[in-house]
């Protein structure tokens, strides 16, 4: 899901009024990033605290095994005497099977299916006739309603917003989408007749990115035929109807057990999308705005200032320690993120001015191979060095080109300014134990 995919966000059509309402009543955060921009790898970024050359989840391969290795911020919590539940899509792999550390456990194989899909639930493999949203939020209120007396967490994680697509058994994925992306039934063409406002970046062809200029057996070359069509975003707003709808019923169970003020609610997404800026669609695994951007809205009035909207450059690592710290629990020196509570309670007087992202070049998207880089951002600059490219090298902008349109890699003018970025870029290296540039 994209930064800018609900309606508080500014999007021009779509209505969704319970994550709405998380920002209202809680805060926002305005830079909100990825720090890989790829399904399996964000999600163990989330759960561990640590970027994906630290965890080993540096891709969508089948890392089943190294999964249950994991030091996740729920198996912390779970062994603090918090009551656990896992629900969604694990997607470290095919493996369904029950993680450490939750008490209830009901995950899809892998990308699960967008109708009558296969769960594992605690254990046992089933299909559950329906639609995978709603039978991911009815799993979730099983658990929430559940009777006790200690803390409780759900990590709800959804299929949407991902299409149906091939699933290979080790765990990698076609780039051909079976189906698209599904929406229930009752959301099917309630957004037919809108437009989606497109970014100035929309449809302008990449001539100043070399990686994305080089000619691709089989490709052709990036225009306005290759951007993203108005029927998959208008497919993707109907999808994101049932996660909105879900997330209502979660936040009325938790009203009708008294504990909805009581109650840290965190709402993000793993990476953004395409919609045709520099005329990409699929390709959603690049270090540009779209791609690292994420939603992240968090409700807890003890603590939040309800419709507080925050400025700071906060990261998907950054979850864990947040949550652990909150819950009165060490976070520990392999946690690489920074908790945001010194943020909502006005403290910070320290924060991050720069962070990394980073991508390893995997098989799925063909325009991707062999485009692994690793990136730095800082509040005014981005410079991104493909590691397997030579002389394809990037460097904006941000404040005066927020839609990255011109490469300034080879500006004289910025000669000092790259310089300084490549230094940058390898101190964050250096200091989260990855080797550094040279």
């Amino acid at each position: 899901m994209r930064w800018d995919e609900y309606g508080e966000a500014g999007h021009n059509y779509i209505k969704t009024p319970n994550i709405d309402r998380i920002a209202k009543e809680g805060g926002s955060f305005k830079n909100a990033f990825s720090t890989t921009p790829l399904c399996s790898p964000s999600r163990a970024s989330f759960l561990t605290g640590q970027y994906a050359h630290t965890n080993g989840i540096v891709d969508n391969q089948a890392h089943n095994e190294l999964s249950h290795q994991l030091n996740t911020f729920p198996k912390q919590l779970h062994e603090n005497g918090y009551a656990t539940a896992f629900v969604g899509k694990w997607h470290m792999g095919n493996d369904d099977t029950p993680r450490p550390g939750f008490d209830y456990w009901a995950s899809l194989r892998g990308q699960g299916e967008a109708i009558d899909p296969g769960l594992n639930i605690n254990g046992k493999q089933q299909t559950i006739q329906g639609y995978v949203t709603d039978i991911l939020i009815d799993q979730s209120l099983q658990f929430i309603n559940k009777k006790r007396e200690q803390p409780f967490l759900l990590y709800l994680a959804h299929k949407a917003l991902h299409p149906n697509v091939v699933q290979r058994d080790d765990g990698s994925t076609s780039n051909i989408a079976q189906g698209g992306f599904v929406a229930a039934d009752r959301h099917k063409g309630m957004y037919d007749s809108v437009l989606f406002n497109r970014r100035p970046n929309y449809n302008i062809p990449p001539l100043d990115k070399p990686a994305l200029s080089r000619k691709i057996d089989g490709l052709p070359p990036l225009s306005a035929e290759t951007s993203t069509k108005e029927k998959t975003i208008r497919e993707r707003s109907e999808m994101l109807m049932a996660v909105d709808e879900g997330l209502g019923a979660i936040l009325k169970a938790l009203e009708n057990k008294g504990e909805l003020d009581n109650t840290i609610i965190i709402f993000t997404s793993d990476h953004g999308y395409w919609y045709g800026e520099h005329c990409l669609d699929e390709e959603r695994r690049l270090a540009y705005e779209e791609a690292i951007r994420i939603p992240m809205l968090v409700r807890y009035p003890s603590l939040i200032k309800a419709g507080s909207t925050n400025e700071q450059m906060v990261l998907s690592i950054d979850l864990a320690p947040t949550l652990l710290e909150i819950a009165g629990v060490t976070a520990g020196s392999q946690i690489q993120g920074k908790s945001w509570v010194p943020i909502f309670n006005e403290t910070v007087n320290d924060w991050r001015k720069s962070f990394l992202v980073e991508y390893y070049s995997d098989i799925v998207f063909p325009r991707m191979l062999n485009m692994g880089y690793k990136a730095v951002r800082n509040q005014q600059y981005k410079y991104i060095h493909y590691v397997d490219l030579e002389g394809m090298n990037e460097l904006y902008d941000i404040i005066n080109d927020p839609y990255e349109l011109h490469n300034l890699i080879d500006d004289p003018e910025m000669a000092t300014v790259l310089a300084e970025m490549k230094e940058e870029l390898n101190r964050l290296l250096q200091e989260t134990g990855a080797e550094r540039l040279p």
